[in-house]
């Protein structure tokens, strides 16, 4: 694995930002999730198991990862705007990307907008809701008032690390994240909390968290990304998935053209836990000519 660094610009901020080679072939382009918790190292155990048949690329997104974050109004439209950014100068022309949660809906979207970017998607667990949007069936005008505050200078902080403690994070992460509640052991938990104190991860993590990150409104939009998609797709999600979640992921394996796998266990971050099982079912769609 080759570690390197990119910068990228957004609003007059520069933007420090993580990525990872490794393997030689044709390129695939790995997305982590959007979370408090999530970087490009999530994706490692499953670039290692395609490493040996393509070049593989993982990276973080902005405001995310392991570098300092800038203060910075996180929106869709910034995310969109890095996304296209990395197909034209980074991984143009992928054979596929790879992308797990909300980072897939954003793949979505731009295989629906520009479908000859790349050559085919894997879907890994697909959100396109925040956590606090899904529990409470939609979103409510205080979670732009609730991002205001924790940008504050002093109370902010102080309100973030309250959600993103030891015991909060172990929490959210047995009851939506991973499907064993001990595979977050001592030295994966030091890693997944050395994330969210890196300075400045309270602004992309809280508008995450409230959906103002959210890509789209509703799952009509979702699944019509889908359909518009012109490339091939696979689906891959966990028998464990949360119910709410899963209903999501269930619509949109109806639609015509949209491969789509259970594997028996995994939740939400299935690939990182079931990385063996996901690159069995991954491999195949991206070796065949469709």
């Amino acid at each position: 694995m080759q570690s390197a660094q990119l910068t990228w610009t957004w609003r007059g901020k520069s933007i420090h930002l993580g990525f990872d080679t490794s393997g030689q072939g044709p390129t695939l382009l790995l997305l982590p999730a959007l979370s408090s918790i999530s970087t490009r190292r999530e994706m490692w155990p499953l670039q290692e198991r395609l490493s040996s048949h393509y070049r593989t690329i993982s990276l973080d997104w902005p405001g995310f990862g392991d570098q300092a974050r800038p203060a910075v109004d996180w929106n869709p439209a910034a995310y969109a705007a890095f996304l296209e950014y990395i197909l034209d100068a980074v991984a143009p022309s992928p054979r596929a990307i790879i992308a797990a949660g909300h980072a897939a809906t954003y793949a979505l979207a731009h295989a629906s907008a520009r479908p000859s970017s790349f050559g085919r998607l894997v879907l890994l667990a697909p959100t396109w809701r925040g956590p606090l949007p899904t529990m409470m069936n939609g979103r409510r005008p205080f979670f732009g008032r609730l991002c205001k505050f924790v940008d504050l200078p002093v109370l902010g902080p102080m309100l973030y690390k309250l959600n993103v403690n030891r015991i909060v994070v172990r929490y959210m992460a047995a009851g939506h994240v991973y499907a064993d509640p001990t595979w977050l052991s001592d030295e994966r938990q030091r890693e997944k909390l050395a994330v969210t104190r890196a300075p400045g991860s309270r602004f992309a993590s809280i508008r995450f968290v409230t959906g103002e990150l959210d890509p789209i409104e509703t799952r009509e939009q979702f699944l019509a990304l889908a359909r518009k998609a012109a490339i091939p797709m696979l689906m891959v999600y966990g028998d464990q998935t949360p119910p709410r979640s899963r209903a999501e992921m269930e619509a949109l394996a109806t639609i015509d053209g949209m491969r789509s796998v259970c594997i028996p266990r995994g939740k939400l971050s299935l690939h990182e836990e079931f990385a063996d099982q996901v690159a069995q079912v991954v491999a195949p769609f991206l070796a065949c000519d469709l």
